[in-house]
């Protein structure tokens, strides 16, 4: 009985980390999204090449996840139309994309209450040294604000995504 309970254990962890890292079928070399919408309900993010649907991920986001940012530290992803305004070169994460977030009005909104509103949203990979965890990080939301997707996704997303691309937040 203890033999099999302990094989069970070991067949369920092994199971577990070939689910985590089981690759995808790489976008193709010329793939490249003009667009990119996020669905917070839905732990989704999409990338779109006009209507074409390209590539959708799961993902993780901020540790309170239900309505908009206001103000730093808050835990909450951003809702709203943004931009990748660059691709971060030296992060805490496994690459990450910058997102324009606040906007001037958010900043004044943040402003009139006497609060920040914020800043430094990314769509990141894992925090470096814990790529191991892979898909498994999407067991919980865990990011003070980001978008979180594995380190291999973050690979592909990084190289079909050029700068200026326009990305929508959905509640």
């Amino acid at each position: 009985m203890r033999r099999a309970l302990i094989i069970g254990v070991i067949g369920v962890i092994v199971g577990a980390g070939a689910w985590a890292h089981w690759p995808l079928l790489p976008l193709p070399d010329d793939a490249v999204a003009d667009r990119i919408v996020v669905l917070k309900a839905e732990r989704r993010l999409e990338l779109y090449d006009g209507p074409k649907l390209l590539r959708s991920y799961s993902v993780s986001l901020g540790r309170e996840p239900v309505g908009p940012k206001r103000l730093w530290g808050d835990m909450r992803t951003p809702e709203g139309r943004y931009v990748i305004d660059y691709h971060k070169a030296n992060s805490l994460y496994h690459r990450a994309l910058h997102i324009s977030y606040p906007r001037p009005d958010q900043v004044a909104v943040a402003r009139a209450k006497h609060v920040s509103p914020g800043d430094l949203i990314m769509i990141h990979g894992l925090r470096n040294g814990a790529g191991f965890i892979g898909r498994l990080h999407r067991l919980s939301d865990w990011t003070v604000g980001c978008i979180a997707v594995t380190n291999a996704e973050i690979e592909e997303i990084s190289r079909v995504v050029p700068d200026g691309t326009p990305i929508e937040i959905k509640p």
